[in-house]
């Protein structure tokens, strides 16, 4: 709260100048450790978390020692922990200390999830990036960037800085400065705009790739023979043929991200094929949570409309009876007339909505329940037949356990694998949506073998 109230007191020229300068402080103190690693910047609006840690491992199955970053985990030559901070992009000093953390670790390469807030609040300087990677643009972050238009230049901020960055040598190499863009974006041609001395598109729409051809330096992947199933995935990518364990078309852009990624860097296609089969979804990316029940139960980060319309195509793979879903919308001012599209979008596609509370900051969480259930209301949904507003997530949960039958599908989508909530005045409670779905499991089975 009054972190808001300085921001809006403060005129915008000093605020970005004191980010600035803690950028270049943090850099200074940790004496610039980005200087000898292979930086690798992955942004967009969906998939950040999972190309990040796709990436990461498809280069150490390649025998790569490796750091990083994301909104999921933290990752340094084998130890991992996970992101307690509600933050997608670290503070500049956090940052840099996990980077001075990947050097004196030996990592070769430091992939790190970057945010369009924390590229406008200067999180990136000091940090010699050689990679910049587009994963796709949907609107998001709208509000506190003050337009669709500021929020994708924020994003191209990343391609800008690693343009200028200068070139480094590791063992020996002289390591290019590269953009690999998504090319079925429609916003891929303005992240191509950038000139990097080289540019990967990929994409599975020929008329795409033409067109990112065009733009100079730009090489192309294309994407195709693809087959989707419950348990997997086949895909050929430039003729070469790839099988993966993780189902979903949202899972398959964000490996093919990655291989494209490790391609830029180098990588042959044998090495890739052989890594892309023991990748493993990020948890809580439709992480499936069983305990013997009957039904089948999904957790997702998933918090936005395109994310929730992705995972919604991943669900179709599944046989399914009905579809009950369980969703609310962040508070603390974050783009607020997300609400009413993501009950409008779920209300017309599952059978069954539950509206409750997901991490309100300092927002009214009655509100927000209110908000979203107005959107399901407006496709025709009915409270207390097929839409639930219950404020409780722990009683959410167990209302679409409970309702559950034979056959049927519960997603829960907002939190994934996050071990907390934000809730008012900066507080973050104890909350992990998976253990809560296994601790009501049980409820209910014992409840219905009672009866």
């Amino acid at each position: 709260m009054i972190k808001r109230v300085l921001r809006s007191v403060i005129p915008p020229s000093v605020l970005s100048g004191y980010h600035y300068t803690l950028a270049t402080l943090a850099g200074f103190y940790y004496r610039f450790p980005g200087n000898d690693l292979i930086v690798i910047g992955i942004t967009g609006t969906n998939g950040k978390s999972s190309t990040t840690n796709f990436l990461g491992q498809l280069l150490m199955a390649s025998g790569q020692i490796v750091g990083w970053t994301s909104t999921a985990n933290f990752f340094v030559n084998g130890k991992e922990e996970i992101n307690d901070t509600k933050m997608t992009m670290l503070g500049r000093f956090a940052t840099q200390k996990f980077l001075r953390r990947m050097k004196e670790s030996d990592c070769k390469y430091a992939i790190i999830e970057t945010s369009s807030q924390g590229l406008a609040q200067h999180r990136h300087v000091g940090i010699n990036y050689d990679l910049a990677v587009f994963t796709n643009l949907t609107p998001e972050h709208i509000e506190a960037h003050g337009g669709f238009e500021a929020y994708k230049k924020a994003k191209g901020i990343l391609f800008k800085h690693t343009k200028q960055g200068k070139h480094k040598t590791i063992d020996g190499c002289c390591i290019r400065k590269a953009a690999i863009v998504n090319a079925d974006d429609k916003h891929a041609p303005y992240f191509l705009s950038f000139g990097l001395e080289y540019q990967y598109a990929f994409g599975g729409q020929k008329e795409s790739l033409v067109e990112a051809k065009r733009i100079g330096h730009t090489s192309t992947l294309f994407l195709d023979k693809i087959n989707l199933t419950s348990k997997g995935t086949t895909f050929s990518l430039e003729g070469q043929p790839f099988s993966v364990n993780c189902p979903g078309l949202f899972q398959l852009q964000n490996i093919v991200t990655a291989i494209t990624t490790a391609r830029a860097l180098g990588f042959e296609w044998k090495t890739l094929q052989e890594a892309a089969k023991k990748l493993v979804p990020v948890p809580g990316r439709l992480e499936p949570i069983s305990e013997g029940q009957s039904f089948s139960v999904f957790v997702d980060y998933a918090y936005e409309p395109a994310a929730i319309e992705a995972i919604y195509k991943a669900i179709a793979l599944f046989e399914r009876k009905r579809l009950i879903h369980v969703t609310g919308s962040a508070g603390g001012g974050r783009d607020i007339a997300r609400r009413d599209k993501i009950g409008r979008l779920v209300g017309s596609v599952a059978d069954i909505v539950i509206v409750t509370n997901e991490d309100p900051y300092d927002d009214p969480p009655e509100q927000i329940v209110q908000d979203v259930a107005n959107g399901a209301y407006a496709v025709g949904k009915v409270e207390g037949q097929n839409v639930f507003s219950i404020l409780d997530r722990r009683e959410a949960i167990n209302k679409a356990l409970s309702l559950a039958e034979v056959g049927d599908i519960v997603v829960i989508t907002g939190k994934g694998n996050e071990p907390v909530m934000a809730v008012e005045n900066g507080k973050k409670i104890p909350w992990d949506d998976r253990q809560v779905v296994r601790e009501e499991l049980a409820k209910v089975s014992a409840l219905k073998t009672s009866k």
